[in-house]
């Protein structure tokens, strides 16, 4: 499956400060990662540390947090890891199923999906 990109807003805990960001849809990550400096900037700061495996088999420790995020209106709070300055904003699956939403590879967009409950 390609890649494509979205629009997301990421919004601090207490939703005073919040970014508009352009995300890579990301299937094969777990948690959502957001440039550090930006996540600083409007207000997230580190809970912690968790381990992670990079594609290319380094592991390694990162920082989390908690932040709001969008898209298309529908908001949650999800985990966002502290990325690279530099580095690109990915949208990861935690989001994706916290606010009850799927991949459609085809049309390379975003749809609403059923959550399975048993």
């Amino acid at each position: 499956m390609g890649t494509f990109k979205c629009a997301i807003r990421i919004s601090s805990m207490d939703g005073r400060q919040s970014r508009e960001v352009e995300a890579t849809v990301d299937t094969g990550a777990v948690y959502t990662t957001v440039p550090a400096h930006l996540l600083h900037d409007i207000g997230v700061e580190p809970k912690g540390k968790r381990r992670i495996l990079l594609i290319d088999g380094r592991r390694r420790f990162v920082d989390f947090g908690e932040a709001w995020v969008s898209i298309d209106g529908e908001s949650e709070v999800t985990v966002v890891v502290f990325g690279e300055d530099d580095g690109p904003a990915l949208l990861g699956t935690y989001t994706l199923e916290g606010l009850a939403l799927a991949v459609d590879p085809v049309q390379q967009e975003l749809v609403p999906t059923h959550l399975i409950m048993y």
